[in-house]
């Protein structure tokens, strides 16, 4: 282990034991809530969020818009996944066993893998998807952090991460949606542009709101313009057509 303590009177272990304690006198339907939260409830609830950001994101008249915004959602779990990936060699060098392993009388309520504690994998995941969702759209965001801060604490109360392997994982996937931000940026939002041009996939990135949306699709606004062109082009050949015929009545009129 690489200088976390798990031993002895610290904050962390003595909030550990306090959350962890709640077990002892929470009824068993809160434990089973708990369980289901904690293991998939919050982070299916983060992949729910995240679809809905997308399908908000996407209704707006600016096409730029919409494709910058999309690309951060996109961005959202390709954070949480690099940030899984970075926290690999962080969980190895600390080494930090499971507070069960160390410490008597926690309520290990999930089997754990046997795999080291910190930093935690669910809070990493949850926060670096909250965050890249918070690029998008500020009111999910929010939504997406209060939702990685509550499995956070759900991991301690479970009995499988002490505090400290939270707000690390919370600070790693932070970190890690924020600071590559701008590059996958660069990377995305052309790709999305290219996707809102298209006639065929373009709602996936572009759903302007208002009739435009009801009536159909960029391919139909396509249609529209065409058709107002060719409109613009018979006015003008009829307005060309008269003046030649006014022309021709003139010079009659002057021959006779």
């Amino acid at each position: 282990m690489a200088g976390l303590e798990t031993t002895g009177s610290n904050p962390d272990v003595g909030l550990l034991y306090d959350i962890n304690g709640l077990t002892a006198t929470a009824p068993d339907w809160v434990d089973r809530v708990v369980t289901v939260a904690g293991e998939y409830g919050l982070i299916l609830a983060l992949v729910l969020l995240a679809v809905w950001t997308w399908w908000r994101v996407r209704r707006t008249d600016c096409r730029e818009e919409a494709a910058g915004a999309v690309a951060a959602v996109v961005w959202a779990p390709l954070a949480a996944g690099i940030a899984l990936l970075v926290n690999i060699p962080i969980r190895g060098f600390v080494g930090r066993p499971s507070p069960a392993e160390q410490h008597r009388g926690i309520e290990e309520l999930v089997a754990v893998r046997g795999d080291f504690s910190f930093v935690s994998d669910h809070a990493t995941l949850a926060m670096a998807l909250a965050v890249g969702l918070f690029i998008a759209h500020r009111r999910a965001g929010l939504a997406g952090i209060a939702l990685a801060v509550l499995l956070g604490f759900s991991r301690v109360y479970l009995g499988v991460h002490y505090p400290t392997d939270v707000i690390g994982g919370l600070a790693l996937g932070t970190a890690v949606a924020l600071l590559l931000s701008p590059l996958a940026s660069a990377l995305l939002t052309p790709l999305t542009k290219l996707i809102a041009r298209s006639a065929k996939v373009g709602r996936l990135v572009w759903s302007p709101k208002g009739t435009r949306d009801e009536a159909g699709s960029v391919e139909e606004e396509r249609e529209r313009e065409q058709e107002q062109g060719r409109e613009r082009q018979e006015d003008g050949v009829r307005q060309e057509s008269g003046a030649v015929g006014v022309s021709r009545r003139r010079d009659r009129d002057l021959a006779a």
